[in-house]
């Protein structure tokens, strides 16, 4: 049997670091997130209506969502700052009461791009929150979760 598995994060005298990933080869990579806020449904339908008196909720956490993927690693202490290729946030409205936000991030690096695609949905939810809060006073974010995540190798140019 074999000793407990060493945790990346921590240097060997159990105090925190960012991980080395110099000898890693980059590869093509791809994260999905997704996470909800639950409403009342009229105030999920003055999202659709265009009514929130904060103005457009859906476009401001889309946009949101993507600034705050570009600067995670500022947010997220131990997490690398990555070049983004692509990130997408999408803000579906249910009129039953749910927003649910979906993020995608993508880049060719050495590390994973899951945080960025988790503090998009993330930051967008929060938003969500602010622009409704003075018209629902229960409004839930939950269940912000990592869908998938995938990673390519890239065949040299």
């Amino acid at each position: 049997m074999s000793g407990p598995a060493r945790l990346t994060h921590l240097d060997a005298g159990g105090r925190a670091q960012m991980v080395d990933v110099g000898h890693k080869p980059p590869v093509a990579r791809r994260a999905v997130a997704r996470g909800e806020v639950r409403m009342q449904a009229a105030t999920a339908q003055a999202i659709l209506d265009g009514s929130v008196p904060k103005g457009d909720v859906a476009a401001v956490a889309r946009l949101a969502g993507i600034c705050a993927a570009k600067r995670t690693s500022d947010l997220v202490l131990l997490c690398h700052p990555l070049p983004l290729d692509h990130v997408e946030v999408v803000v579906d409205v249910d009129p039953v009461g749910q927003v649910t936000i979906t993020a995608t991030a993508a880049t060719i690096a050495r590390t994973g791009v899951e945080m960025e695609a988790l503090t998009a949905v993330s930051v967008a939810a929060l938003n969500v929150y602010d622009l409704v809060k003075a018209i629902d006073k229960g409004v839930v974010i939950d269940n912000i979760h990592l869908v998938e995540k995938t990673k390519t190798p890239v065949s040299p140019a």
